[in-house]
């Protein structure tokens, strides 16, 4: 087998975060992965980098920026505060708000843009890296144990330099069109622009190592022969393996890893990525090997595992396998899997070809860093380095919120939402993947009416008369002279004796 360039990103306080106890998710599988491809002398024969982190505003390049400021500030304390009652952001048992969620998710999606990045610079032929994956994060919430869609991050860095890329899910579960409504289906085939070339093959209990190698070859065959793309994007995720804690297929180790050689083949560049899995020792097997496909070198590894700190997790066999168990196949059963076989091909071969795409030449520097519009981390100050481009941003936002004041001329329904986009979206049933109960929520529970919706902005001011730090709702005493102070008093902050209204700007921390 051919040799391929390969980089591998690893940030190794990956494995220090916990989405707490008893939850299924474990990110100390990353860990535990890269420390069995260390034991096999891997690392030697990869380029092995510490991925950036992302940014805030890199994160914003998918997500809203109320969604990505929520994830920067939420805690275990304030959690139930921030989402109002558990109504936006985090809704249901999948995604709790953990210590450290923000530090988490821009290290899972700065190795993913990071691997985008080397692809498209022509580095590396392939890059791998297992913390990301997260495919289940929507644009303005977390979803499916995902909180930022690293995929759909790094797809947009690969975007600017090649004109077609190939995202792939590695398998669809059963119970998908129950967890995300209306997807999953092979009816399901993209809206728009992007009819037809959104392929989904929904797979019945226990489909085994054979039964997979039917359906996925000549339909990825197809994709690759009439899609014609750049690069393509592999979403290993592992919780299709035979004993998942959560999955319900019956694949073994090898069955499971002949995708990642599959692809490899094409010699087309190669992102692998990680995604689910939750019986972590498979977990960290699977990637290990296909760690190895990767390189060339599968049939060189001893299967015997060597010594390594977590050894004796993989007993009692300790081998670098995962075998299939006795469940029954039902995709073979009823002679389904032929079927969706059958309907995929059809619906690929409606595409005449590639789609065309007019590419430009790409720019090193963003449009904002070349006209000096950004601000460097190292020469903020103190306060955020507020500028005055910060101040007129914020203040067309004021503006453009104040819009959807109640009576504000908007004639949406109450289900109606907005998000800092400017995009509308309407509230749908979740089911969780922990509980298999439907979250139904009502979005308004425990929530007052804004006046006008402010982002990145606190309610800590600075009092330049008293010269201390003060609260946005502690009202400006300096300002009141003494009759109109005991009026106040007298009349509990809310009118005085003549009657007239004293009104405070919570907001802004001053009165009216």
């Amino acid at each position: 087998m051919s040799k391929r360039r390969v980089t591998y990103y690893y940030d190794a306080d990956t494995g220090s975060y916990t989405y707490g106890l008893g939850h299924p998710m474990k990110p100390h599988r990353m860990r535990v992965t890269h420390d069995l491809v260390s034991a096999y002398g891997m690392l030697d024969k990869m380029h092995v980098l510490r991925p950036k982190r992302a940014t805030p505003e890199v994160m914003t390049a998918f997500h809203t920026d109320e969604y990505i400021h929520f994830l920067n500030r939420v805690t275990p304390e304030t959690a139930e505060e921030l989402t109002y009652h558990g109504t936006r952001f985090l809704m249901g048992e999948d995604n709790p708000a953990f210590e450290g969620v923000f530090e988490f998710c821009s290290i899972s999606a700065g190795g993913s843009i990071s691997a985008a990045q080397r692809i498209s610079s022509g580095a590396a032929d392939i890059a791998i890296h297992w913390a990301g994956g997260l495919h289940h994060a929507k644009k303005r919430e977390a979803s499916g144990f995902c909180y930022i869609n690293d995929i759909v991050l790094g797809i947009l860095e690969l975007l600017r330099t090649y004109p077609r890329v190939l995202p792939r899910h590695d398998m669809l579960i059963p119970q998908i069109r129950e967890y995300f409504p209306g997807t999953g289906t092979q009816e399901d085939r993209g809206r728009g622009k992007g009819r037809n070339y959104t392929v989904n093959i929904p797979l019945k209990d226990g489909i085994t190592d054979e039964a997979f190698k039917r359906v996925f070859e000549p339909i990825v065959n197809k994709i690759m022969e009439i899609y014609r793309p750049g690069v393509v994007i592999l979403q290993c995720g592992a919780d299709s393996l035979a004993g998942d804690k959560l999955g319900c297929f019956n694949l073994t180790m090898n069955g499971h890893a002949h995708c990642v050689q599959y692809l490899r083949a094409f010699n087309v560049p190669l992102i692998l990525l990680g995604g689910g899995g939750y019986t972590v020792k498979n977990v960290a097997r699977t990637w290990t090997y296909e760690t190895a496909c990767a390189l060339g070198i599968q049939d060189e590894i001893d299967p015997n595992l060597p010594w390594n700190e977590y050894f004796e997790w993989f007993g009692p066999r300790y081998r670098l396998e995962v075998p299939e168990n006795n469940m029954d196949d039902l995709n073979v059963r009823d002679g389904s899997l032929d079927k969706v076989r059958a309907t995929a091909l059809q619906q690929l071969s409606q595409l005449p070809c590639a789609p065309s795409v007019g590419m430009h030449e790409v720019p090193r520097e963003s449009l904002g860093r070349h006209l000096g519009l950004d601000i460097a981390e190292e020469d903020a100050d103190e306060d955020g380095g507020t500028d005055d481009l910060d101040r007129r941003l914020a203040q067309h936002s004021r503006f453009v919120y104040k819009l959807q004041e109640p009576g504000g001329g908007s004639d949406e329904s109450d289900d109606e939402r907005y998000d800092s986009d400017g995009s509308s979206y309407r509230r749908r049933k979740r089911m969780s993947i922990l509980s298999n109960r439907v979250v139904n929520v009502d979005p308004d529970v425990g929530r007052a009416q804004p006046r006008g919706r402010r982002f990145f902005k606190s309610a800590v001011r600075w009092d330049e008369t008293y010269g201390r730090v003060r609260l946005g709702k502690e009202p400006v005493l300096g300002s009141l002279n003494g009759s109109r102070l005991g009026g106040m008093m007298e009349a509990t902050g809310r009118s005085t004796p003549g009657g007239d209204v004293m009104m405070e700007d919570w907001e802004d921390g001053t009165s009216v």
